[in-house]
């Protein structure tokens, strides 16, 4: 801000509480007559009294704007000593800007805007430096998220979903000034840039969409001190770039249309569910999406509405009245977020829901207590767990009329929802109804954790048979990427292989660049 020859100043609240009168003072900026109303001076110093960090601000701003008026020969009044005005402070200084031919300095976008519309003459004044809160400089390319406490060095997460590390950015702690001037810029840049907003505001807390940047705010009494944190996404996927094979794409394109996207939080949930948004709009379909907060990156053609400021009947009837093809869930947590996934599914909406897990079968779980059994087959047909960023395991649900695993006489015969390994077909659990409970059973041993099978070439499948000798005969040889590879083993060999596999391993990943693993056959334990 440049404002040339001598004027009139009235200074708002906000920019004393702000501390950010003094730096323009200093800089030359301002001439000529300071005002600072009484009724400023006392609302100020109420506030002190119920905050000591307040009270230390503003008595050094105070300070700093008489002394560098004194330097920089500005005159500093004081005006109008009756401080019973108990209405709007910035009504009474419109009145007083209009009466005094001065402009009010003020830090609020909103306030500054008001004024000017109702005629007074008013300057903003930006927080902010430059074109991007402070809070930006902590993130370089590598950088997942900051974490930000008062009392505390700053700290970063550092590389990428499942494979990050947590390092100190600065030796210094920052304190609750620091803080509160970090989270001041936050708030000013949410109004001003038309790409970013507050998601949502409460006692404590608040949470911003700062253009790519999710940033959460915490503050006392909900926490006990000031805590910004802020979340970017590394880089943007398409599905391509995951790999997928061709049967899973496919799956997508014609049948799958109740959709889990499962993993533990920071395992790139939300980068699948933007790659898997843009595809189907690539298909010609209408997506749109539900999120709290609004933080997936999406074409503006892809219309993503917040559950936080309405309400599931609102959002079911919109959603029913816009005809969506498929809408992306990011993220379900409570049982209204499932009732909602399972209404929209069940009225013919192709629903994609991003649910935290820590094993695939946990997110088919959740809906176990949320929807009659039989009924989850046609709510829910594929899941895709997700770990380190890459898709790897894949279930898909259905129903079936037989006697459930375990259970020997044909009149217990009943449905039972089963759950395949998309790629095997293997049936690795059962749910099933028994008395008034419902039974989750394991059927044998899972075919491995983390089944996202690749295609990959088979020459290094054989490959890796050769190096192994006669026992490649016997075993089964997946690769889950182009980096890993799982031997699948039988009973009678399974030993044997994981002693030869010790000495073998290591040439195998150098000469090849794969990484082995060994697990027994489908049904067989370890002998």
């Amino acid at each position: 801000m440049n404002i040339e020859g001598e004027s009139k100043y009235i200074l708002a609240p906000d920019v004393i509480r702000g501390g950010l009168v003094s730096p323009l003072i200093k800089k030359g900026e301002l001439r000529g007559v300071i005002y600072l109303p009484w009724i400023v001076v006392s609302m100020l110093e109420r506030e002190a009294k119920s905050d000591e960090i307040a009270k230390e601000r503003i008595l050094n701003e105070l300070s700093r704007i008489k002394k560098y008026s004194e330097d920089e020969g500005l005159e500093l009044k004081y005006i109008n000593r009756d401080t019973s005005y108990s209405g709007d402070i910035y009504h009474y200084l419109l009145n007083l800007s209009i009466e005094r031919e001065a402009i009010i300095l003020t830090s609020d976008i909103d306030k500054a805007r008001l004024l000017d519309a109702l005629g007074a003459k008013v300057k903003f004044i930006a927080r902010i430096r430059g074109d991007k809160p402070r809070v930006s400089e902590f993130f370089d390319g590598d950088t997942m998220s900051v974490h930000l406490k008062e009392g505390v060095p700053p700290r970063a997460k550092k590389g990428k979903p499942g494979k990050w590390i947590y390092v100190d950015l600065d030796e210094r702690p920052l304190t609750r000034e620091d803080l509160e001037d970090i989270v001041d810029e936050i708030l000013e840049f949410s109004k001003l840039d038309e790409n970013s907003f507050i998601e949502s505001k409460g006692k404590g807390v608040t949470i911003v969409q700062m253009r790519d940047y999710r940033v959460i705010i915490a503050r006392p009494p909900f926490s006990d001190g000031y805590e910004v944190t802020a979340v970017r996404p590394i880089k943007k996927l398409k599905l391509e770039d995951y790999n997928l094979p061709n049967s899973l794409i496919n799956r997508f394109r014609e049948r799958a249309e109740g959709i889990l996207i499962a993993g533990a939080p920071g395992e790139g949930k939300s980068t699948f569910s933007q790659a898997l948004a843009e595809f189907y709009r690539s298909l010609g379909k209408v997506v749109k999406t539900i999120e709290s907060p609004r933080d997936l990156q999406l074409p503006p053609d892809i219309t993503q509405y917040s559950k936080n400021y309405s309400d599931e009947k609102e959002i079911y009837d919109i959603m029913l009245l816009s005809r969506p093809d498929y809408t992306i869930f990011d993220e379900m947590r409570t049982t209204e977020d499932f009732k909602l996934f399972i209404d929209l599914r069940l009225a013919g909406v192709g629903m994609v829901g991003v649910v935290h897990a820590a094993r695939p079968i946990d997110a088919v779980q959740r809906f176990v207590e949320r929807l009659e059994l039989g009924m989850i087959p046609s709510v829910l047909d594929t899941v895709i767990f997700l770990e380190g960023g890459e898709v790897v395991k894949v279930y898909e649900v259905s129903m079936a009329a037989r006697v459930p695993h375990g259970l020997m006489k044909e009149e217990l015969s009943r449905p039972v929802v089963e759950v395949r390994d998309f790629f095997t077909k293997k049936v690795e659990y059962e749910f099933y109804v028994f008395g008034r409970r419902v039974f989750v059973i394991p059927v044998g041993k899972p075919t491995y954790g983390y089944t996202g099978y690749r295609d990959t070439p088979s020459r290094i499948e054989e490959a890796i048979r050769s190096e192994l000798g006669d026992l490649g005969d016997d075993i089964e040889v997946k690769m889950i990427s182009d980096r890993q590879a799982l031997i699948f083993v039988p009973p009678w060999g399974y030993r044997q292989v994981k002693r030869t596999l010790k000495s073998k391993a290591r040439r195998i990943k150098k000469k090849y660049g794969v990484k082995i693993d060994v697990e027994p056959m489908i049904g067989f334990e370890e002998p």
